[in-house]
């Protein structure tokens, strides 16, 4: 396993979700993996999910749990117990999937990892609670509203869920005022080089702020 430092699950998802935003890294090999999370993380992000739809997405986590400790890298597209452990053998300190997999839970959970499993209904998300996931990734964001989150949340407020999947800079306010705890963000915030994506991530923060 990784000698990143050790904490408890819920001090990482709390760690994850301090900014109201984390972001997702989803390239074509390692190398553009790292750079994109590098921009992000060097603009003042401090949580990032690299997809392991990514070419050599172990090698780019690995790297950048070695070269960024005091960065919070995951793992994202896990749908099994071995890409869950690999991950986590690579360094990921949290795991993020599409879809809802009790074992990619529990396999997180015996290292002491967070997992974070994609959910699209009331009933998903209830039986994931049950699973014992630590935040709940509603994908994809762009099928619903935040209006429509709102009135999930008033039937389930004890639900931790992070909007993934079509959230934008614009829309990504309207979200953490509907009660989201966090947002993933892909392309809309990682893309276009260090300064574009380092300006786009100082914005953000900003505006999530004040949402909240």
């Amino acid at each position: 396993m990784s000698d990143t430092p050790t904490s408890y699950r819920w001090e990482t998802v709390q760690a994850v979700t301090a900014q109201r935003v984390f972001g997702i890294v989803r390239t074509s090999g390692p190398d553009t993996a790292v750079a994109a999370a590098e921009a992000v993380l060097d603009a003042g992000l401090r949580a990032v999910e690299v997809a392991l739809t990514t070419p050599r997405a172990l090698t780019a986590i690995a790297r950048l749990t070695e070269t960024r400790p005091d960065a919070i890298v995951g793992a994202g597209t896990v749908v099994d117990a071995a890409a869950a452990r690999a991950a986590i053998e690579a360094g990921a300190r949290f795991l993020v999937s599409p879809s809802l997999h009790g074992e990619v839970i529990r396999t997180g959970h015996r290292y002491g990892v967070p997992v974070f499993p994609g959910v699209a209904t009331p009933t998903e998300m209830v039986r994931a609670l049950e699973e014992g996931a630590d935040a709940l990734k509603l994908f994809p964001a762009s099928a619903v509203s935040p209006s429509w989150l709102r009135d999930v949340r008033a039937a389930l407020p004890q639900a931790p869920l992070v909007p993934t999947g079509g959230v934008t800079i614009d829309n990504a306010p309207d979200w953490i005022a509907a009660g989201a705890v966090a947002c993933g963000m892909g392309s809309a915030l990682t893309s276009g080089g260090a300064r574009v994506a380092g300006e786009r991530v100082t914005a953000l923060l900003a505006r999530l702020a004040e949402a909240r």
